[in-house]
């Protein structure tokens, strides 16, 4: 459910953290996690931020200028880490549904091991201002899905229904309902156990029947 969005939101930017010293970075970036994951975007302060962080309000505000550019931030920072995940994975598959399958678990996976990443997501993100950041469609991950996904298109094995990015929809709501499942049932049973299993439900429905 998209949620009222600040006035200021069609300005957003992400900020440039190039001189942002490193370690400074991730725990400014752990403590986003950390408290964001746990409470709804209005109602999380930047000095609790920087408290936990063990950084000045001052720091927060110069690198990153607002909150919703500090959430977006750390957030593009997580998808970075899954998209280099997914291509390191990738590496040396050969045959197209291994490949299709792989980068399927690798999402789960990610998510599994950084469930505040889609606790964030669940609750404290405004939609519409993190599209007009640029980061809803993360390119570097979207690019990976996309990538292999056209080329099962391509090569007439998965079904030319539907274009692109309506596959990455379908694939990123099996991957997100699982794992947002786990998340609200005490995180048992994680959803990899049996991410072969909804791999192969997912494949019937995707691939070409031809």
């Amino acid at each position: 459910m998209n949620r009222p969005e600040p006035a200021h939101a069609a300005a957003l930017r992400l900020p440039d953290l190039a001189q942002l010293d490193p370690a400074t970075r991730e725990r400014i970036e752990q403590a986003v996690l950390d408290i964001f994951s746990q409470r709804e975007f209005h109602r999380v302060g930047l000095i609790e931020i920087a408290r936990g962080a063990n950084v000045s309000l001052q720091t927060i505000y110069k690198y990153y200028g607002s909150k919703e550019a500090l959430l977006f931030s750390t957030l593009d920072a997580q998808l970075q880490r899954l998209a280099a995940r997914m291509l390191d994975h990738l590496q040396g598959i050969e045959a197209y549904k291994e490949r299709l399958r792989k980068t399927f678990w690798v999402a789960l996976d990610f998510f599994e091991k950084n469930p505040r990443v889609l606790q964030i997501l669940m609750s404290s993100v405004y939609i519409n201002t993190w599209r007009r950041s640029g980061g809803y469609e993360h390119r570097p991950l979207f690019s990976v899905f996309i990538r292999v996904l056209a080329e099962g298109r391509a090569n007439g094995v998965l079904t030319a229904e539907v274009d692109e990015k309506t596959l990455l929809d379908f694939i990123y709501g099996v991957i997100q309902r699982n794992v947002q499942a786990w998340v609200v049932r005490g995180m048992k049973d994680p959803p990899t156990r049996q991410a072969n299993v909804l791999f192969e439900m997912l494949w019937r429905a995707i691939a070409n029947p031809v």
